[in-house]
């Protein structure tokens, strides 16, 4: 008289509908993530590669470990780079991170 009956309800997510749908989320998700970080990384990469192959002999550089100098010789891994009025140091390829205006150095 007090109690009311009560009822069982379908379960939740019983009905999953279009599975495409349930995955747009993730695919946005990506989408927005490829545009945001991984093309313009893609592309700074890009332009990192052809600045050291454009690499040659006279060019002026700035290094990683923030070194300043001429390129005087090259090799495939390794180039010399004249800092001071005779004195050279030998640095990797890839340590080269800017070329520098011509005549930056005095």
């Amino acid at each position: 008289m007090f109690i009311t009956n009560a009822y069982a309800q379908a379960a939740a997510g019983a009905d999953a509908g279009n599975p495409l749908l349930s995955m747009l989320p993730l695919l946005l998700m990506f989408a927005v993530l490829y545009f945001v970080m991984i093309r313009p990384q893609m592309k700074r990469q890009k332009e990192t590669r052809a600045m050291l192959e454009a690499l040659s002999k006279g060019d002026e550089v700035a290094t990683a470990g923030g070194l300043l100098g001429k390129i005087t010789q090259m090799g495939d891994t390794y180039l010399h780079i004249e800092i001071a009025s005779g004195v050279e140091v030998v640095v990797q390829r890839n340590a080269v991170i800017q070329v520098l205006p011509k005549g930056t150095m005095k």
